[in-house]
């Protein structure tokens, strides 16, 4: 039986299909063009081909593809160093996607044709305390495709407002910023101060989140340029920390000596002595990214000045479903101050050309590929 039989099919049976509104099966896909990595080492060696769609099962529905966003994860598991699980053979990469539900299965009441969509990074990890391992573009394959299947359960829908290439940003760069502030043990509040690292697409994010939860942020980067961009989308204060090396100090003077509520860790070792210099007795310290590499070996006396400010540190691997649900709602409540900065779009044929602009880092926002 074809597929597009199958989904035609208004008899619930097992491996039966059904759409939820009249349709020309001829118009389902029965191939998709997608990218994947027969040998890592480079995004140069991302190939193109076109492959059969799945079927939906009777818990799946079936998504056309309209966007993509890069995050720095697909630079490392391109490169071969990423290391969190295991990497399939012939790999589809990128996890944050964007599109719009063309077929459902048997079995799927909460969702129709037409419904604009977004799959969570984490395909498992449906409630804040799912074991949550099955990252897209990981151990399971990504979304840098015209056409997927995704359990019906692993899905939200799009704020209203947002474009696809808006939406497409928001799996992975604003469910780890908003997990990061308002989604941990102590949910971020009006008032306190918050550091973010960089101008890339979860410290934007997190930017504008604790703008709208009405924090003061401050805001670092090697670009001056870039720090006009922070202080336009609300920071209060910027660094440049090639001018200011010592930023931790800066922070300080900032803060009337106290130090920062929380910071915004994207860079790892690179900057976590400073970070800790940053923050004040008893705040909060989230880990979320190796940006500024991972040669640079922190000092050994990092664990005294936890111990002795009692720092919180906070490791964050994205979100759940649930997470995902209640950030929308925080989007759809503060619209222009939390809309996603894009810096760029890609057509679908410009994958490798998107790879390289995000390597380049001289992007604020997201880098975007339209599909």
């Amino acid at each position: 039986m074809k597929l597009a039989d199958i989904l035609t099919c208004r008899v619930y049976k097992s491996g039966i299909y059904h759409l939820t509104h009249p349709t020309d099966a001829m118009s389902l896909p029965t191939t998709t063009r997608q990218y994947s990595f027969p040998q890592l080492g480079s995004f140069d060696n991302l190939v193109i081909q076109e492959v059969p769609v799945s079927a939906p099962k009777a818990t799946e529905v079936l998504v056309k593809t309209h966007a993509v966003s890069l995050q720095f994860r697909d630079l490392m598991v391109a490169r071969g160093t990423y290391s969190r699980g295991n990497l399939l053979p012939n790999l589809v990469p990128c996890s944050d996607m964007a599109g719009e539900i063309i077929a459902v299965g048997g079995d799927v009441k909460e969702w129709k044709v037409g419904d604009r969509i977004c799959a969570n990074f984490i395909q498992d990890k449906i409630h804040n305390d799912s074991p949550g391992e099955e990252g897209l573009g990981g151990a399971v394959h990504g979304v840098l495709t015209q056409y997927r299947t995704f359990p019906a359960q692993t899905i939200v829908s799009i704020p209203d407002h947002l474009s696809y290439e808006e939406a497409s940003t928001l799996p992975c760069a604003a469910l780890t910023a908003y997990n990061a502030l308002l989604s941990g043990y102590e949910p971020l509040k009006a008032g306190d101060r918050v550091l973010v690292q960089g101008t890339g697409g979860v410290s934007i994010f997190a930017l504008q989140f604790a703008v709208a939860s009405g924090a003061t942020v401050i805001a670092t980067s090697s670009s001056d340029q870039k720090l006009n961009v922070a202080t336009k989308l609300g920071a209060k204060h910027v660094i440049n920390y090639k001018t200011t090396p010592n930023w931790a100090e800066e922070v300080l003077k900032l803060t009337n000596g106290t130090g920062v509520d929380r910071v915004i860790e994207v860079a790892g070792n690179a900057t976590l002595k400073q970070s800790i210099g940053s923050v004040r007795k008893g705040g909060s310290i989230d880990i979320i990214g190796l940006v500024g590499g991972i040669d640079d070996v922190p000092p050994v006396d990092i664990i005294g000045p936890c111990i002795g400010k009692q720092i919180n540190i906070r490791g964050i691997y994205v979100g759940s479903v649930v997470q995902f649900k209640n950030m929308n709602k925080l989007i759809a409540a503060n619209v222009e101050t939390t809309r996603p900065i894009i810096d760029k779009v890609f057509e679908f044929d410009e994958a490798k050309a998107a790879y390289a602009h995000l390597a380049s880092q001289a992007h604020v926002g997201k880098v975007v590929i339209k599909i």
